[in-house]
């Protein structure tokens, strides 16, 4: 099969026009062809780009789409989401998680970092449609979190068991600077220290205000859920600088939201660990918080940029395109060019998975999607998925 188009991104950059991608049955690429072939491929109106990868989403919190209001601040919204998140039957949270499964497929998404509090995900991953970074999250604010550790351990040992012909990968994480102690870090990192490792990160002011001063609201979210925080020693510093001191800098880091990090904690990251990427989920920020993190800066830092949708609870569809046209609406000078690199390779390399997703090259399986309206003011992008 040959298919070409007007504009061909190929993961990186623009194809020069004429490029032809010759495709096996599988929609493996067989070859590029810069110039035209004795063939007659099928040309596509719009844009033609790789599959995207979705970085960052919590596909077992899509029951609560439309549950809590827009623009609470981020401590409101965690008690809601603990208040609501199990009031609903296995069969609902069963057909909301395979009802957004799918549409991210349709949507063009080829691979995932999910989120992942249980097994509850594991007959997503058995359909074998999409390639899966699980990454099992930890939860434990005190001095003695053995049993959250175990459970999560618990809970990486099942995914690992299970085989496909897609990647299926697992790592144990934090959640958060302010839900995580020192010791459930320090066994995170000990657990594999070559392990992705995916963290909320400074995704509201009273994060950083809680580890310099140990005061605002993280102190009254942890007070109002029964947790005693005697224990905990402000740093004097932001969190950022803080937790990395507690785990190994062999791990490859991906911050996700990343809405109040200053430039400071980006380039002490940027000089201190190997491999750091930097998830930006541009409309669970503006669903939450209604603010962006100051993207211009992490471009400004060489920051390596890429892009996730959050959960339902958070967002009105798991769509790496409407990511983009989100940052492109409020960032018009971020081209496409750039924004579809964001949204594939990047994407790709901060799961690990840049070997078999993420860019149009030969002997990949990337998944071809079909882009219209990039270039049309005031029209909403779409995206349909051709191979």
């Amino acid at each position: 099969m040959f298919i070409t188009a007007a504009k061909i991104h190929d993961g990186h950059k623009w194809l020069p026009e004429g490029t032809v991608i010759e495709l096996a049955g599988d929609g493996t690429i067989v070859a590029i062809h810069a110039e035209k072939t004795d063939e007659h491929p099928v040309h596509y109106d719009g844009v033609l780009a790789p599959g995207f990868v979705n970085v960052h989403c919590h596909l077992e919190l899509s029951h609560m789409k439309g549950v809590i209001p827009e623009h609470t601040g981020l401590i409101p919204f965690l008690q809601n989401v603990m208040m609501h998140r199990n009031g609903f039957s296995d069969e609902q949270k069963s057909a909301a998680r395979h009802d957004a499964f799918n549409a991210m497929l349709e949507n063009g998404i080829v691979a995932v970092g999910d989120i992942t509090n249980t097994t509850d995900t594991m007959d997503l991953r058995a359909e074998d449609k999409m390639h899966f970074h699980s990454f099992v999250e930890t939860i434990g604010f005190n001095e003695t979190p053995q049993k959250q550790f175990e459970y999560a351990v618990q809970v990486h040992d099942s995914f690992a068991q299970q085989t496909a012909e897609h990647r299926l990968w697992q790592s144990i994480v934090p959640h958060a600077p302010y839900s995580v102690s020192k010791a459930l870090f320090e066994m995170i990192d000990r657990h594999r220290k070559d392990e992705p490792i995916s963290i909320h990160n400074q995704e509201a002011k009273a994060e950083d205000e809680y580890y310099i001063s140990k005061t605002g609201g993280v102190q009254t979210l942890l007070h109002s859920l029964g947790i005693n925080d005697d224990f905990f020693k402000p740093s004097g510093k932001s969190s950022l600088q803080t937790y990395l001191e507690w785990m190994s800098p062999s791990h490859p880091f991906i911050f996700v939201h990343n809405t109040y990090t200053p430039r400071t904690d980006v380039a002490m990251a940027q000089e201190t660990l190997p491999q750091v990427y930097w998830c930006l989920c541009p409309n669970a920020n503006l669903y939450i918080e209604n603010t962006l993190p100051d993207i211009e800066m992490l471009m400004e830092e060489n920051g390596v940029i890429c892009i996730g949708t959050d959960s339902l609870s958070s967002n009105h569809q798991l769509c790496i395109l409407s990511e983009m046209a989100s940052i492109h609406e409020h960032h018009p000078g971020i081209d496409w060019e750039t924004l579809l690199a964001w949204g594939t390779y990047n994407g790709a390399c901060a799961l690990q998975m840049q070997g078999i997703v993420g860019s149009i090259e030969v002997g990949k399986n990337p998944g071809i999607v079909q882009l219209h309206g990039l270039y049309q003011h005031g029209t909403k992008p779409t995206v349909t998925r051709i191979v």
